[in-house]
């Protein structure tokens, strides 16, 4: 790890942590406000983000209720109080943790933005939950 500072790299992620002897990854705790987990290959950014707090907001949920995690974290997830678990872009996950949350799929947000039928679906599932 020092090589790696001395290099200036100061986060690193590692691709098959499985395969270190006795490695365990660290559990992911969720705070308590957060409601709603978009589980993506792709962080919203931008106009992207903008349409992610548009749909919360039509959920009666804010953006600080809200987190991101990567589908290769997922399985490192702990404690939580979500509620709503959103699976864009990816396969939904079947960890027992998530079970009884509410589950919402999609493609890619950058797909759904702009594609009205997408949205439309996309809304179908909220209305089930609502």
């Amino acid at each position: 790890m020092s090589y790696l500072q001395e290099m200036g790299i100061q986060e690193w992620h590692l691709v098959h942590p499985e395969r270190l002897e006795n490695y365990q990854a660290p559990g992911i705790e969720l705070p308590d406000t957060c409601l709603l987990l978009l589980v993506s290959p792709e962080k919203p950014e931008g106009q992207l983000a903008e349409m992610f707090e548009r749909v919360l907001k039509s959920m009666k949920l804010e953006l600080s209720q809200a987190m991101y995690l990567e589908p290769e974290l997922l399985s490192q997830l702990s404690k939580h109080q979500l509620k709503w678990v959103w699976y864009s872009g990816c396969s939904e996950s079947n960890a027992d943790t998530l079970a009884e949350l509410n589950k919402l799929t999609s493609p890619l947000l950058k797909e759904v933005d702009g594609n009205n039928q997408l949205k439309r679906e996309l809304w179908q599932q909220i209305c089930l939950y609502n």
